[in-house]
Formats: C-alpha cells, sequence, structure tokens
C-alpha cells in the first residue's frame, strides 16, 4: 500500500513540474484553494464587523439603571421603567442648545514692560 502512495505523489509532483495543460490546471486549482482559504476568514471578520455595528445602532441605554437593551422594547426588563420612543432620551429632562453652549469672547491683553 506504501508504495501506491509514493507513486501517487511522484505522479502528482512530476505533473505540476512538467509544463502541460493538465499541470497548469493542477497548479490554478491549487493557487485558488489557498487564495479562497485565505480571502474566507477575511470576509467572515468584516461580515461580523458589519453585524455588530448593526447591532449597536440597535442599543439603547435605559436611563433608570444603564442597562443596554434592543431599541424595540417598551420597558427595561432589568428595572421595569418604561422606554419612552425617542431611542431612551426623554424630553422632558432635555435643555435646548443654546443653553448648553459656552460663549466665549477674545480680549487683548496688553504686555506691561
Amino acid at each position: 500500500m506504501q508504495r501506491n502512495s509514493t507513486f501517487l505523489w511522484l505522479l502528482v509532483a512530476f505533473l505540476l513540474l512538467l509544463p502541460t495543460s493538465l499541470g497548469r490546471v493542477l497548479l490554478d486549482v491549487a493557487g485558488g484553494l489557498m487564495l479562497v482559504s485565505l480571502l474566507i476568514p477575511l470576509l467572515l471578520t468584516g461580515l461580523g464587523w458589519i453585524g455588530w455595528k448593526v447591532l449597536q445602532s440597535k442599543m439603547i441605554t435605559c436611563q433608570v439603571c444603564g442597562s443596554n437593551l434592543v431599541s424595540n422594547t417598551l420597558s427595561c426588563p432589568v428595572c421595569g421603567a418604561k422606554i419612552s420612543n425617542d431611542l431612551g432620551q426623554d424630553s422632558s429632562n432635555s435643555a435646548p442648545a443654546s443653553s448648553a453652549t459656552i460663549d466665549v469672547k477674545a480680549e487683548d491683553v496688553g504686555l506691561n514692560e
């Protein structure tokens, strides 16, 4: 049995080294399989990253207990607080942007020598 497997490996090596169409096809298939085996992990990593970002965009934080929730829940499963429809933002606590901004005025400071 060992003799047949050795003969098979020698035949494959001979076909790879021999510049024939069958040797070229075997090299192309081997190269394609190598390329696919390298690209599949990269593709799966990219799809996983996209899925993670989609999941993150659908998550909200409970304003009462701070736990992370899926955005289509009506109440927090941890503390039971009611979740508002505007992605967890309570509109009664929000302040207008004009009261949250800081006005900065530039002044010239003279150097006394």
